[in-house]
């Protein structure tokens, strides 16, 4: 990763990393001061591990937290007192605690919370007294804690789902220009590039979708942000027809190499409109960065719908105005409008491909490029 990915990544994650060192303190002194536990390290390791740096689901976190330590400590605590400790007492303890959490709960955290909970108690903690009790208390303090601290200092739930968009956006916005410039210089080696960039876009859309779950989450913990939840439901709805279309723009792509490199007749309205439909991306990105209907969008992207001909001009050069017409389904779906509705704002064309025929023995490992048709849209000639 270069440097100025690393350095863009830990600008991402500042505010969850403000928000651990800061809850961590405050969950130490609760447990040690309020509580009057002598050594609570349990309250600091319980926020770390309910904010983390990573995006979502903080609120299961904390229960599942909880949970884990509370099942590891207490099988630990149990078997400890009757068997003491060794070798193959903790391998007894460890195996039981996580069978324990396994069927209560499938959840990855409770699994490993108890186990490490449970070696813990069996290891440097020998139970004794309260001291079982005083641990689950510290998990709990932990996780209410980080609950706190992403409530009083959160990250903008807006400005961080628009930080994620804004670069999936760009993406798919510089793949249609390097398209129709592969086009208009009929260079599928350009073509061949914008396939390679945009394959790497993926990464940025799962980031994008736990950026939206991290979002919609500090919108309902902090009262600070809960005025901000409809602002994000433009990016809620854009969320999965943008990923579509990043898709469909990767089988546009893998279609332009083969035309080009096959000299295949392409329709000169195609780099064009390519290049609109890149502006109309761009402007449906401020608009919803602005908090803003993204009617503007929405009309721009029915312009580029409304000027394709019904004229053929042969396989390659179908597809490739198949894949145009899905983008332009998705973004219209991305602007709010239903798929039906999106789909009828496209002119006919006279007949639709004959789709290929599936495996009968079902699909095989996919290679790099089948991977590219995986939720595309290819259907959409007639």
């Amino acid at each position: 990763m270069h440097l100025h990915q690393r350095l863009s990544r830990l600008r991402l994650m500042a505010p969850s990393i403000g928000q651990c060192a800061a809850g961590a303190a405050l969950a130490w002194l609760v447990a040690k001061e309020l509580l009057g536990h002598a050594s609570p390290f349990f309250a600091p390791i319980a926020v770390v591990v309910c904010i983390g740096v990573g995006l979502g689901q903080r609120l299961r976190r904390v229960v599942e937290l909880v949970v884990g330590v509370s099942l590891g400590v207490g099988v630990g605590d149990l078997l400890v007192s009757w068997i003491g400790s060794g070798a193959w007492q903790i391998a007894l303890v460890v195996a039981l605690a996580m069978a324990v959490a396994v069927l209560l709960d499938s959840g990855s955290l409770i699994v490993l919370q108890a186990g490490s909970s449970a070696v813990l108690v069996a290891t440097l903690l020998p139970p004794s007294g309260l001291g079982g009790l005083n641990r689950m208390l510290d998990a709990l303090v932990g996780g209410l804690m980080g609950l706190l601290a992403v409530a009083l200092l959160p990250a903008s739930p807006s400005a961080l789902a628009t930080r994620h968009a804004t670069g999936m956006f760009g993406a798919l916005a510089d793949a249609l220009r390097q398209i129709a410039e592969a086009i208009e210089r009929s260079d599928s080696a350009l073509a061949a590039r914008a396939l390679e960039a945009a394959r790497g876009t993926q990464t940025s859309v799962e980031e994008f979708k736990q950026a939206l779950e991290t979002s919609r989450e500090i919108a309902t913990i902090s009262p600070l942000h809960r005025h901000r939840r409809p602002r994000l439901e433009g990016y809620e709805t854009a969320a999965v027809p943008l990923d579509h279309a990043l898709r469909n723009a990767r089988v546009l792509a893998r279609r332009a190499i083969v035309a080009l490199d096959g000299s295949s007749a392409l329709p000169p309205w195609l780099p064009g409109a390519l290049r609109e439909l890149a502006d109309a991306t761009l402007l449906l990105r401020d608009e919803l960065a602005t908090g803003r209907p993204p009617e503007r969008a929405g009309l721009a992207i029915l312009s580029v719908a409304s000027r394709q001909g019904a004229q053929r001009w042969g396989f390659s050069a179908d597809v490739m105005i198949a894949q145009l017409r899905s983008i332009i389904v998705d973004l219209l779906q991305a602007t709010g409008t239903e798929r039906e509705e999106a789909v009828a704002a496209l002119p006919p064309l006279d007949v639709a491909p004959e789709p290929p025929p599936a495996d009968p023995q079902g699909p095989s490992t996919p290679t790099p490029d089948e991977k590219d048709l995986a939720g595309a849209n290819v259907t959409l000639l007639s």
